[in-house]
């Protein structure tokens, strides 16, 4: 297994993104989601994520179950900041109180000593960064958390956090139909301040993969209903960029999930996407990616299939939490 630093903190190069085993895209299949996470492990993948709100609560309680007597093998990240609660509603918190909270209860549910990458999942804008931030300190300092992440943070607030402790990671959406990072001054941001760069959602929520050609593939309670890129008239404008990226794909002799994720990773050695999957066969062909080159004309082309801007429709359809 290839490896990349986010940081100081060494991680396998593609990571696994474990929220879609609990909630959100479809049906759940608990056993088919371990065997999936000890493939990956199997495998010298090490990085696992998921958060508090996935589920709610039920995703780390997996993951937990996942990598009972293999802790040694994991670079475990879980976040916190939306918080959930038994009636459905959910708030964005990072008061200092909250923060100590959320990590005693994702070191319970996840039956670790420690964590290894905390993420601020969503900012708080009612509450100072650098307050969040104080309190997610003292867990470094208690020995509870040995790196802390951002999540879907802007330039600014990157910065002040940065500033009360250093950053290992942001993790936010960028893949061929999200380039934002490119655009608002993120990417540039992290680089200059040497910190790691962990997209989510780096085949589209599956979109690129070409594995559904209308809405009507996804399961009735599939949230990716709701998203306004995968829309009426947005779906068919985006497919067209799948179309482009299966074509590109067939030449290089990969898939379309290989070319996008391969196209993520080329984007610097800083850069360590984490697609999410339950099923083994899609983890190992996500894999494959990591042996996948790609030339100097294979990255115009992409570029060309999916320049900045191309994707119709909001990547949520509310944005309002989204780069705080």
């Amino acid at each position: 297994m290839k490896t990349r630093k986010l940081r100081d903190l060494e991680v396998s190069a593609l990571g696994l993104g474990c929220m879609g085993m609990s909630e959100f895209y479809g049906p759940q299949n608990d056993a088919e989601s371990i065997a999936t996470i000890h493939r990956f492990l199997d495998l010298g993948g090490n990085l696992l994520d998921t958060a508090d709100m996935y589920g709610p609560f039920k995703n780390e309680e997996l993951v937990g179950r996942a990598i009972a007597g293999r802790r040694s093998e994991v670079i475990l990240a879980t976040k916190f900041g939306n918080e959930r609660f038994a009636d459905g509603t959910r708030r964005i918190n990072g008061t200092p109180e909250y923060v100590i909270k959320a990590c005693d209860d994702s070191l319970r549910r996840l039956k670790v000593d420690y964590i290894d990458l905390y993420y601020q999942h969503r900012v708080d804008r009612s509450v100072p960064v650098e307050e969040t931030w104080g309190a997610l300190k003292d867990l470094v300092t208690a020995g509870k958390v040995r790196n802390l992440g951002i999540s879907e943070a802007s330039a600014t607030t990157i910065r002040k956090a940065n500033s009360i402790h250093p950053i290992t990671a942001l993790q936010t959406e960028w893949s061929l139909w999200t380039r934002d990072p490119e655009t608002n001054e993120v990417l540039k941001t992290v680089r200059e301040l040497g910190i790691g760069f962990v997209p989510y959602s780096p085949l589209g929520r599956g979109f690129l993969t070409g594995a559904f050609t209308s809405i009507e593939d996804l399961s009735e309670n599939d949230s990716r209903r709701t998203h306004p890129r995968f829309k009426g008239e947005n779906f068919a404008h985006n497919f067209k960029i799948v179309e482009a990226v299966k074509s590109i794909a067939e030449q290089k002799g990969a898939t379309a999930a290989q070319l996008a994720l391969a196209w993520v990773l080329a984007q610097g050695n800083d850069v360590v996407p984490i697609p999410g999957t339950r099923k083994v066969a899609r983890l190992e062909e996500n894999l494959g990616a990591l042996d996948l080159v790609l030339s100097e004309a294979d990255l115009a082309a992409l570029n060309s299939a999916a320049p900045v801007g191309i994707t119709a429709g909001d990547r949520y359809a509310d944005m309002s939490s989204v780069n705080a």
